[in-house]
This record gives structure tokens, C-alpha cells and sequence, in this order.
């Protein structure tokens, strides 16, 4: 656990508490953090997923099937509990705020947490690398249209049409985030994974420069974003923690046991789940001008709880899967 805490939990606070400082005292501004992350979605995250997964063999990417549909079913069963629990349950609430809370608390923010927090814990390997991408792809490829998709449908029936004009289909979101590079590389690995392509070593070193900014600038970009809106705690707030660092890990240790998962893919993908919520649905929703505080509120809470519930959801796996 004091590994968990130095080499895990304390740089990310510090480097976070770095950019937060920064937005505040106006050294960055918000438009600098979306250039970091652009950076890190568009390059630096894509590089270390593709340069991590070629390592790997078929053999493993066999191994992680299981892992692959525990992920998608679990997380995206999570992400419409929260959806339905915002849109249905509170009074004054739409589809749009359940929409964004379920883009930010019914996702894990793996693109920007993911190698900074599990490499630290279970080293540099092609299964860290492979959990991050999985998590990642459910995540970018599956929940962001999704939320999307049901965020545009119900700012649609307030908002009528332009004579002429039709509805953006519903796949138009799903393309668009395929296209994304943090998407597609890591599915272009796996596939050169399982044509069996050797990999040459040399060509690696090519990915490091880019792929080593990923954790750190993540990081301080997530800073930066939480510097630009202001924080306020409420009851809606604090059930998206709830929701996001109990009832997704718990729902993917649950599932992982009785589907008898591998012990450490387990525990990387239970901690996936507690990560702190999506950075990318605050973005998300700070451009639609659609529920910024509340949403903003619950990811300042998760990211400050996240330094107890990550140990503790480490040691509930190890308990559970030693008595299971």
C-alpha cells in the first residue's frame, strides 16, 4: 500500500495540484488545457497503446477476450445505470444532464490516468498496455457516442430543426470516434498482434519520445481543466463519486469472479474501473454549456477520494479472489 501511495497516488496529485495551480493563477487558461489534451489523445496516448500492444503475442490478446467483453457489457451497463438515474430520478433533470453525467461518472478516465496510474503498480508490460487500450476503446469508441448520441437527441426535441435540415444519424458519433487515433491504433495493433507480424525492435524507440509525454501531460491538463470551473458539492455530485468509485469496480470485481478472470488482469481492470471520472465528458460538457458545475463537482471529489479507494479496491480484489 505505501508503493501504491509514493510511486501511484502522490505524483498525479502533485502534478495535477502543478496544473491546477497554474489555471488558477492564469499561467495556463482553459484553451491550453484542450491543446494538452489534444496532444495526449492524438498522439501521446496512441503512440504508447500501439509501441506496448505490438509487444504482445497472440496468445495473450487470447487470454484477453475475456477481459474484452467483461469490460464492454459491465462499463457500458454502468454508464446507463447512471444515465437512467439523472434523467429519470431528479426532478428538473433531462436527458442531457443524464447524458453528461453518465459520460463522466459512467466512464473511467483511462486515456489520462491509465498508464500513470497501473504502470506504477504493475509495471511496464504489454498487459497493462492491453487493459488501457480495451478500457480505453469501450470508453472512446462505444460510451462517447453513446452519450453523445443521447445528450444530441434530447437538446434536440428543445431545439426544432432548421427547415431542410435532418438529424445527424446516430453512427455519424460512433465513425467519428473510430476515427479518432486513440481508437484506431490500438485496434491496428491488436490486428498486426494477430497477423502475426514481427515487430522490429528498432522501430520502437521512434514512439518512446512522444509516448513518455502521456502520463505527465495528461495529468497536467486534467489540472488545468478542474482550474477553469468552479467547484460546488451537492447531493447529486456526491451519488456520481458513489456511482463511479463503488458501483463500477464493484460490478467489474463481481463479474470478473464469477467469470473466473485471471487474478492480475482482475485487479488492473477493477482498478481501470475506479479511476476518477472521464475528463473528456467535462469537456464534453463544458461545450454544450450543459450541467458544468455539478459534473466538474463529482470529478474534483472522485480525484481526491480516488488516493483511498484505489488501495482499498486492490486489497478487496487480492481478499475476494484468494476466497473465491
Amino acid at each position: 500500500m505505501e508503493h501504491i501511495l509514493l510511486y501511484a497516488i502522490v505524483p498525479i496529485i502533485v502534478v495535477m495540484l502543478a496544473g491546477y495551480i497554474s489555471g488558477k493563477k492564469g499561467i495556463f487558461n482553459a484553451d491550453n488545457g484542450k491543446a494538452f489534451n489534444k496532444v495526449v489523445l492524438d498522439y501521446a496516448l496512441p503512440a504508447a497503446l500501439f509501441v506496448s500492444i505490438v509487444d504482445a503475442d497472440r496468445q495473450m490478446l487470447v487470454q484477453d477476450l475475456k477481459l474484452s467483453i467483461i469490460s464492454l457489457v459491465v462499463i457500458m451497463a454502468c454508464f446507463m445505470i447512471v444515465y437512467f438515474i439523472y434523467a429519470k430520478c431528479f426532478k428538473g433533470l433531462s436527458g442531457a444532464e443524464g447524458a453528461i453525467m453518465a459520460l463522466v461518472n459512467g466512464s473511467p478516465t483511462i486515456g489520462f490516468l491509465g498508464f500513470a496510474v497501473l504502470e506504477p503498480i504493475f509495471g511496464t508490460t504489454p498487459y497493462v498496455a492491453l487493459v488501457v487500450a480495451i478500457v480505453g476503446i469501450v470508453v472512446n469508441a462505444v460510451g462517447i457516442p453513446v452519450g453523445l448520441s443521447l445528450l444530441n437527441n434530447s437538446l434536440d426535441k428543445t431545439k426544432p430543426l432548421p427547415a431542410g435540415q435532418k438529424r445527424p444519424s446516430a453512427w455519424s458519433s460512433v465513425l467519428h470516434a473510430l476515427a479518432q487515433p486513440v481508437a484506431w491504433a490500438p485496434i491496428l495493433a491488436v490486428i498486426w498482434v494477430v497477423v502475426g507480424i514481427p515487430w522490429p525492435a528498432w522501430a520502437s524507440p521512434s514512439f518512446d519520445l512522444i509516448k513518455g509525454a502521456n502520463a505527465s501531460m495528461a495529468v497536467f491538463a486534467a489540472g488545468i481543466t478542474l482550474s477553469a470551473f468552479k467547484i460546488t458539492i451537492n447531493w447529486q455530485a456526491i451519488l456520481g463519486v458513489i456511482l463511479k468509485m463503488v458501483m463500477m469496480p464493484a460490478a467489474l470485481l463481481i463479474v470478473g469472479l464469477i467469470f473466473h478472470m485471471d487474478k492480475l488482469n482482475l485487479e488492473m481492470l477493477v482498478v481501470a474501473g475506479a479511476l476518477p471520472p472521464a475528463f473528456s465528458g467535462i469537456i464534453i460538457a463544458d461545450e454544450y454549456d450543459t450541467y458544468v458545475a455539478t459534473s466538474t463537482s463529482s470529478l474534483a471529489l472522485s480525484v481526491i477520494l480516488f488516493i483511498g479507494f484505489c488501495p482499498l479496491w486492490i486489497w478487496l480484489t487480492e481478499m475476494c479472489y484468494g476466497h473465491f
